[in-house]
C-alpha cells in the first residue's frame, strides 16, 4: 500500500535568513512527499524549505527566464504519449506503463528521460526493433533470484514485471534479486525503486545503455551512462531516493542543451579527440560522455569504477550485451539486447525500525546548518519532491516551448491528437 501523506506549497514567502517555504496545502501526494517532525505544520502538513532560485533549476526543463513555460497536466501528458504509443503499434496496457515512467520522469523533474525520449520508443516500435506485443517471462528461478527474458519489449513493461517478481520474492524470503535480459531502454530507474518503497522495501534498480560514455583515459565510447537507483522508506511517506547515472550527467541533457542552444560543463563530456568540451554537438557528435566526477584528476576513476559495476551487474549477469557490444544508441537495426537489475529487501528481517531510524538520519541531514543560509542541505529525492510541488502550484509540468513543439511535430507525423497546454 503506498504511503501518503500532505505536501504543502502554494503560497510562498521569505523568512529572514532568505530561504523560501511554501504553505497552503492543497494536495496529497504518494511516496515522493517529504517528513520532517520539525517542519509539520499544527494542521500535520508539511512545510518544505527550499530557495525560490533552486525552485527546479538543478533539473528543470524551464530554467530560463527569457521565455513563458508551456504548462501540461499530468493527465494530458500522459493521455498524449499513450495516444502515441498505440498509434506506432504497442497495446494499451504497455502504452500506459510507458506514460507513466515518462511523465513520472517530466514530474519529478528530469526531463531527459521524459516526453524527451518519447520519438525514440516511437522510432523502436515502428521498425520492428522493439516487439510491440508479448509479456515478460522468468526462464530461471529460486527462492530469492529470477531471470527474466523481457522478449524485446518496451523497457518499461520488462522493468515493472522484473521489479514486481523481485518485491514478491522479498515478501516471501526477505530478499528478491532479479536480472532481466532482452530488455530496452526503461525510463528512469528512480521509477521502479519506488515501487518497492511502495510497499515498505528498500529498492534497487541498475541497467546497462548504449556506448555513450568513454572510459577514464579512453577516448572511445564503450560504455553506457549506466543509471543506479537505490530508494528506502522512511516514515509517512518521506523516502530516500538516489537515481543517478554513472556518468556526470545522462546523454538527455547533452541533447537538451543542444536544443537550447546552451553551452556545458567540461565535466560532462569529450569531443572526437578526448578532450573536454563545453560545446553539446561536439560531445553528441563524435565525442562522449565522462563517468562521474569527469576526467581522471577530478575522480572520474571513481565513476567509471561504478559504471563497470553496474555492467557487471546487468549486462554480464544477465546473460545480455555489454559494454560496447550493446546497439548505438542512434541505430535502430538490431535489437538493443539491454541488461538490468532489480533487487527488493524487507527491512524488516534486519535491524528493528528501520524507517523510524532512517527517518532521524534523513532529518538529521536536513537540519544541518547549511553553508550558504539560502541554500539547505538536501538528501537524494529532495530536489524531485521541489519540483513535484512546483509543479502542483502551476497547475501543470512545464516544458521548455521548444520542447512541446517537438511534441506537436510528433503528433502530426504520428497523426494523432496533439498534447493540449493547461487553458487550451
Amino acid at each position: 500500500m503506498a504511503h501518503r501523506m500532505k505536501l504543502a506549497y502554494g503560497l510562498i514567502r521569505k523568512c529572514t535568513d532568505g530561504r523560501m517555504f511554501t504553505e497552503k496545502a492543497v494536495s496529497s501526494l504518494s511516496s515522493t512527499s517529504i517528513h520532517s517532525p520539525s517542519l509539520l505544520s499544527p494542521s500535520n502538513t508539511v512545510v518544505l524549505p527550499v530557495n525560490a532560485n533552486d525552485f527546479g533549476r538543478r533539473m528543470s526543463s524551464t530554467d530560463s527566464a527569457d521565455y513563458k513555460p508551456v504548462l501540461v497536466s499530468v493527465p494530458e501528458a500522459k493521455a498524449f504519449i499513450k495516444r502515441c504509443m498505440e498509434k506506432a503499434g504497442a497495446s494499451a496496457e504497455h502504452s500506459q506503463q510507458m506514460a507513466d515512467v515518462l511523465v513520472m520522469a517530466d514530474h519529478r523533474g528530469h526531463y531527459s528521460h521524459g516526453l524527451n525520449r518519447l520519438e525514440m520508443y516511437v522510432r523502436d516500435i515502428k521498425a520492428g526493433t522493439c516487439n510491440a506485443a508479448g509479456e515478460p517471462v522468468v526462464v530461471k528461478e529460486a527462492a530469492s533470484t529470477a531471470l527474466v527474458d523481457g522478449h524485446n519489449l518496451l523497457g518499461p513493461v520488462v522493468g515493472k514485471f522484473a521489479m514486481d517478481t523481485a518485491i514478491k520474492k522479498a515478501k516471501e524470503s526477505g530478499v528478491g534479486w532479479v536480472a532481466a535480459k532482452a530488455s530496452n531502454h526503461y525510463g528512469i530507474a528512480g521509477y521502479y525503486g519506488l515501487l518497492a518503497v511502495d510497499q515498505g522495501l528498500i529498492g534497487m534498480s541498475f541497467t546497462n545503455t548504449s556506448p555513450l560514455c568513454v572510459p577514464t583515459r579512453g577516448k572511445t565510447l564503450a560504455l553506457g551512462s549506466n543509471p543506479i537507483c537505490f530508494a528506502a522508506p522512511g516514515l509517512n511517506g518521506d523516502s530516500f531516493v538516489l537515481d543517478m547515472a554513472s556518468t556526470t550527467v545522462a546523454i538527455g541533457k547533452i541533447e537538451l542543451a543542444m536544443r537550447k542552444k546552451q553551452t556545458i560543463p567540461p565535466v560532462w563530456g569529450v569531443d572526437s579527440s578526448g578532450e573536454p568540451s563545453t560545446d553539446p554537438a561536439k560531445v553528441y557528435n563524435g565525442g562522449g560522455l565522462l563517468p562521474l566526477g569527469g576526467s581522471e584528476d577530478m575522480g572520474g576513476y571513481k565513476g567509471y569504477g561504478l559504471n563497470m559495476m553496474v555492467e557487471i551487474l546487468c549486462g554480464i549477469l544477465a546473460d545480455a550485451a555489454f559494454g560496447p557490444n550493446v546497439r548505438p544508441w542512434s541505430h535502430s537495426d538490431r535489437e538493443a539486447n539491454l541488461g538490468q537489475g532489480f533487487i527488493a529487501v524487507d527491512p524488516g528481517r534486519f535491524g528493528e525500525d528501520f524507517a523510524e531510524r532512517l527517518q532521524g538520519f534523513i532529518d538529521l541531514m536536513r537540519h544541518l546548518p547549511p553553508a550558504d543560509p539560502s541554500k539547505p542541505v538536501l538528501v537524494a529525492g529532495d530536489p524531485e519532491r521541489i519540483h513535484i510541488a512546483k509543479c502542483e502550484n502551476l497547475g501543470g509540468i512545464p516544458y521548455h516551448p521548444n520542447q512541446f513543439e517537438h511534441a506537436i511535430e510528433l503528433a502530426k507525423g504520428l497523426d494523432v491528437q496533439p498534447m493540449r497546454a493547461v487553458g487550451q
